[in-house]
């Protein structure tokens, strides 16, 4: 079971990522463009190009997630 505490930190990377990438490559992505420490606990969502897919990468103290979803119509808006 997966808890994540009501005080996490949430961030938003407002440009497009290769959704190719898993671990390595998202936990790049946080580090070198929105600068922060995956380790932290926040919550770090990437998104495609045409806005149709989203990973969160989540550091849980114990290992790395990756989670993943795909609309099947529509896209995602901030």
């Amino acid at each position: 079971m997966l808890s994540v505490p009501s005080q996490t930190r949430i961030f938003l990377c407002a440009d497009p990522v290769d959704m190719r990438k898993s671990f390595n490559g998202l936990w790049a992505e946080a580090q070198q463009r929105l600068n922060e420490d995956p380790f932290n606990g926040a919550l770090f969502l990437f998104t495609s190009r045409a806005r149709s897919r989203l990973k969160i990468l989540y550091w849980d103290g114990s290992g790395v997630w990756v989670f993943a979803k795909r609309l099947e119509k529509g896209c995602l808006s901030w």
